[in-house]
C-alpha cells in the first residue's frame, strides 16, 4: 500500500499550482527524453543520430504546460508501489492495472538498474509509462479515459563502427582491457593474428594494436560485439594487417592487403590468454613420475573448466580416458596430422568419434585428470605419427584470394586498410 500523504488537500494544490506557475518560463524549451516516441514502423532510409544533453541533476523535464516527466532506475527489492511513490505517481487505479494486469507484468520483471520514465499530471495522476524490456523492446503504459493500455513496440537496432588502440605492457588480455576493446574482439584479434604470432611466447612490451570493429547497440545502448572489420598488430616492429573480405553469399574470412589469407590451417594455440607452462622436450623431470623422460607435447597452464578449441579443420578418432593423458581427445586432420588435447577435466557436449570438427570448435576443458600436478592442457601435434613441436612447425597457409577476386578484394577493403592508417598509433574511442 502507499503511504498516506500527511499533507492538508488545500495545502497540495497550492504546492502543485506553485511547480506549474514556475515552470511556465520554459514552456518553448526543446528537451531531450529518455526515450522517444515512436511509431509502428522504422523506414530504413532513416538515421538514427543519438546525442546526450547533459540536464541538471534536479531538472524535471516538461511534457506540456500541466505534465511532468520523471525518471528513476529499478532497485533491488523494488515493488511497483515503492517505484511509483519515487516517480510521483499519486494514483490508485494506475497502482492496481500495474500491479495486478498481465499486460504490465513486463514492469514487474525489470532487472535492477533498468530505466523507469512516468509522465504524470499536476494532481499525480499518470499519463505515460515508458521503459525498455528485459528484451529490449520498448514498452509504453498509456492511459485511455478511466483505463490504461500497454503498447510494444520493436527495439531500434543500428551497427556502429569502432576503433581501439592500445599498447602492450604485460600481456594482450591485460591490454586489450585498458583500450576498452570488448572480450569477443579481443578473442577475434587473437584469432585473426594467432597463425603469424604467439602470443604466449612472441609479445613484447611496446607491441601495438589498432582494430576496427563493429558494435550492435539497441535502442541506443551497446548490446553485442560484431564482426572485426580490419586490424592491425605490430610485433616486434613488424606490422601485420588484415581485413575481412565476403568471399561468397554465406562465407568469408581475413586477408593481408596482398590478398594473401590470415587463416592457417592450424591455430598455433588451441587456448587464448594462458602460458605455456611446459614445453616440447626429449628430457623432461616429470613432476608426478619423478623421474626423466621426453615430453612430446605443450603444456598449457588454465584455471580448471578454460576452454580448449581444436586447432583445424578434422575428424575425432578418440574421446574418452586413455593412461596418463587421463580424459583426451583425438582429432585428425588432413590424412596425416593428428592432435591431441589431454588431461580434460570434461568434454564438450555432445563430442563422439568420427564426428567432424571446424577448426577453432570447442572440444572440452581444461582439467587435471591422468597424471597431471595442476591443472593444464596437454597439447600434442602429431605428423605422419611422429610428434613436432607445435610451436616451431612450419603451419600451412590457408588459400588466398582467387583470382577472379582480386580486383573486388582490393577495391573493398582499400577504405578499411586506409583507416588503418589514419589512426596508427593513435588511441581513440570510437568512430561514429
Amino acid at each position: 500500500m502507499l503511504p498516506q500523504n500527511t499533507l492538508s488537500h488545500a495545502h497540495k494544490m497550492k504546492l502543485r499550482w506553485f511547480v506549474t506557475l514556475s515552470s511556465l518560463p520554459l514552456l518553448g524549451v526543446v528537451t531531450a527524453f529518455g526515450i522517444m516516441p515512436q511509431t509502428d514502423a522504422v523506414s530504413h532510409e532513416q538515421k538514427s543520430v543519438v546525442e546526450d544533453i547533459a540536464l541538471p541533476a534536479s531538472a524535471i523535464a516538461v511534457g506540456n504546460a500541466t505534465t511532468f516527466w520523471r525518471s528513476e532506475r529499478i532497485q533491488r527489492g523494488d515493488t511497483v508501489a515503492e517505484l511509483l511513490l519515487r516517480l510521483n505517481v499519486d494514483d490508485q487505479a494506475a497502482s492496481d492495472y500495474l500491479r495486478k494486469s498481465k499486460a504490465a507484468e513486463g514492469l514487474r520483471q525489470l532487472s535492477v538498474g533498468k530505466e523507469v520514465q512516468a509522465e504524470t499530471d499536476v494532481d499525480g495522476a499518470l499519463v505515460a509509462l515508458r521503459y525498455l524490456g528485459n528484451d529490449a523492446n520498448q514498452v509504453i503504459v498509456e492511459r485511455n479515459g478511466n483505463r490504461f493500455q500497454t503498447r510494444i513496440l520493436p527495439a531500434l537496432t543500428e551497427k556502429r563502427v569502432q576503433i581501439r588502440t592500445g599498447e602492450i605492457k604485460s600481456n594482450l588480455f591485460a591490454a586489450t582491457d585498458e583500450s576498452g576493446l570488448p572480450d569477443p574482439a579481443a578473442n577475434q584479434l587473437s584469432d585473426i593474428f594467432g597463425g603469424d604470432i604467439d602470443f604466449h611466447r612472441d609479445l613484447r612490451k611496446g607491441d601495438k594494436f589498432t582494430v576496427i570493429y563493429e558494435m550492435n547497440y539497441v535502442n541506443g545502448e551497446p548490446a553485442r560485439t560484431g564482426r572485426i572489420l580490419s586490424a592491425e598488430f605490430v610485433n616486434h616492429g613488424r606490422a601485420f594487417r588484415a581485413a575481412y573480405f565476403q568471399t561468397t553469399q554465406f562465407t568469408g574470412d581475413y586477408y593481408s592487403p596482398e590478398g594473401k589469407s590470415m587463416r592457417k590451417a592450424f591455430l598455433r594455440s588451441p587456448i587464448e590468454f594462458s602460458r605455456v607452462s611446459s614445453g616440447f622436450s626429449r628430457s623432461r623431470f616429470h613432476p608426478v613420475l619423478n623421474k626423466w623422460r621426453a615430453h612430446k607435447g605443450v603444456d598449457y597452464a588454465a584455471p580448471t573448466g578454460t576452454k580448449v578449441k581444436v586447432t583445424s579443420d578434422g575428424v575425432v578418432s578418440f574421446v574418452g580416458k586413455q593412461g596418463g593423458y587421463g580424459n583426451v581427445v583425438m582429432v585428425n586432420h588432413q590424412g596425416h596430422f593428428t592432435t591431441v588435447y589431454g588431461h580434460l577435466s570434461r568434454f564438450a557436449g555432445g563430442i563422439h568419434k568420427g564426428q567432424r570438427l571446424g577448426q577453432g570448435q570447442i572440444v572440452g576443458y581444461v582439467g587435471m585428470t591422468g597424471l597431471a600436478s595442476g591443472p593444464h592442457l596437454h597439447y600434442e601435434f602429431k605428423q605422419s605419427g611422429v610428434q613436432r613441436d607445435p610451436l616451431k612447425v612450419a603451419l600451412p597457409d590457408g588459400k588466398p584470394i582467387s583470382a577472379v577476386q582480386k580486383e573486388v578484394f582490393a577495391e573493398t577493403t582499400r577504405d578499411l586498410f586506409g583507416q588503418l592508417d589514419t589512426f596508427r598509433n593513435t588511441r581513440i574511442a570510437k568512430l561514429d
